[in-house]
């Protein structure tokens, strides 16, 4: 039996036990978090081929081909070599930006070397994947803060001391006026107009640069200075991870595979992808706390594609607890905390992980917000004229800006609570009644309702005096 075959027999017989059980947890998020370490290179190339593509949208030219390659890099004395190439256009990064760097984890581990391409060149014409407008170029400082920052940020899913790093100024900044024009020749405008998002851009009458139209030229001839076997890529990457195919095949060589990570969905289900923008993302830097409540907050049917983007849970594991290959089926509760648990661990750790789980046990699992302890307050007499946004902006720190509560309110996120002796009565504000007095919106909404109050923002509490 292989090492993962081992930690799969051990991981199978924790996931039949209770896992709302803190002992059982823990248990299982030792075996599991230990796998992010755990040595692959027993596996048959077949088998690390669908390793692989278990956790990909597509494999091209497909996945017996990919376990072709491992085998006769194998039989070579080498690995596969993997290339990632990565744009530093941001310094916050949130945990979709790992994904692709959690499945670079596991070539590493199956024995193969990994590239990373640091866009130093193409970050200052600027990726227009998935884009509306023309991104803005970065200058040569932009880009050292934002690298030194997403090195930091991404460490916990993957090992910098076992990567190769490249700029793709070495070869790009070179590269001659005739020798682009010679190459040019043989791409197809209309192979580089493919592009969904470039048609809509011309279609709605927006602006199209060229430096945007030669960006997949630009990247693909990172594969052709490389002689990659494999190159990684998000699926809205996949025109230009196949220009990279191209342009080897006219250079005479061997064409690279082509692997598509999932775009992950953000954290307020409503289909968008995860960015800051719209504020549905787990950040990266965010306390171990804070990281797990986020995930608390998801909607059960991000379950799956989390587990499957975030952990190095197989297929079988997964199908086990979702309850499709027994009878028994773990509650939708009992995995979402097991899935914060993982990604806390992986961060923190396995203590910190424990920690956050017993911290949101104890404020969000009682039935009285009352056993919790203290907790922030808000005097209304003093703050009732000052908008909700502004209580939970200034006074409170809730939230970063008034925008982000507002947000807060249209995803059903704020909530107004009263306990009485008889339970708990939640009322959902409405985003209008964010810019709103808090004192007016208590008058209406608590209007004959008596017990203590309290403002609930996320997962964030805070309880309401002299109302």
């Amino acid at each position: 039996m292989t090492r993962l075959g081992e930690s799969v027999a051990r991981a199978s017989s924790l996931l039949s036990a209770d896992l709302s059980a803190d002992a059982t947890v823990a248990e299982l998020l030792k075996e599991t978090g230990e796998r992010r370490y755990l040595d692959l290179t027993d596996l048959p190339a077949k088998e690390q081929a669908e390793l692989i593509a278990s956790r990909t949208v597509e494999v091209l030219p497909g996945v017996d081909r990919l376990a072709e390659r491992i085998e006769e890099r194998r039989a070579a004395g080498r690995g596969l070599h993997i290339k990632l190439g990565i744009d530093p256009t941001a310094t916050d990064v949130h945990l979709g930006h790992a994904v692709p760097l959690i499945i670079l984890s596991r070539f590493q581990r199956l024995g193969h070397d990994v590239t990373l391409i640091i866009g130093d060149f193409t970050a200052k014409i600027g990726d227009p994947s998935g884009r509306t407008a023309e991104r803005p170029p970065l200058t040569d400082e932009d880009i050292a803060a934002n690298l030194a920052s997403y090195r930091d940020q991404v460490r916990p899913f993957f090992d910098f001391e076992k990567v190769s790093f490249r700029q793709n100024s070495e070869w790009l900044a070179p590269y001659t006026f005739p020798e682009l024009l010679g190459l040019l020749a043989q791409v197809p405008v209309s192979q580089l107009l493919q592009r969904e998002d470039f048609r809509n851009r011309l279609a709605s009458g927006s602006g199209l640069t060229m430096t945007e139209l030669l960006y997949p030229v630009a990247q693909g001839l990172d594969s052709v200075a490389l002689e990659c076997d494999v190159e990684l890529g998000g699926a809205d990457q996949l025109l230009n991870l196949q220009m990279g195919r191209k342009l080897m095949e006219l250079r005479g060589q061997r064409p690279q595979l082509v692997v598509t990570m999932p775009l992950i969905e953000g954290t307020d289900g409503t289909g968008a992808k995860m960015s800051k923008s719209k504020g549905n993302y787990v950040g990266l830097s965010a306390p171990a706390d804070d990281v797990f409540g986020k995930i608390m907050s998801v909607p059960d049917r991000l379950m799956e594609p989390y587990l499957k983007a975030w952990t190095e849970w197989t297929n079988e594991e997964i199908a086990v607890a979702l309850g499709r290959v027994a009878d028994k089926t773990l509650h939708p509760m009992d995995l979402k905390k097991i899935l914060a648990g993982e990604v806390v661990t992986a961060l923190y750790g396995l203590e910190a992980a424990m920690a956050a789980r017993a911290g949101f046990v104890a404020q969000f699992s009682k039935k009285s917000f009352a056993d919790v302890g203290t907790l922030p307050a808000v005097d209304v007499a003093e703050h009732g004229a000052e908008t909700v946004a502004t209580v939970l902006t200034k006074v409170l720190e809730f939230t970063p800006s008034a925008s982000a509560a507002r947000r807060l309110a249209k995803q059903n996120a704020l909530r107004l609570v009263v306990e009485a002796p008889e339970g708990q009565q939640t009322l959902t504000l409405a985003e209008s009644e964010v810019i709103r007095p808090l004192g007016e919106v208590l008058a209406e909404q608590l209007a004959g309702l008596s017990g203590a109050a309290y403002l609930k923002a996320g997962r964030k509490l805070a309880q309401l005096e002299g109302r």
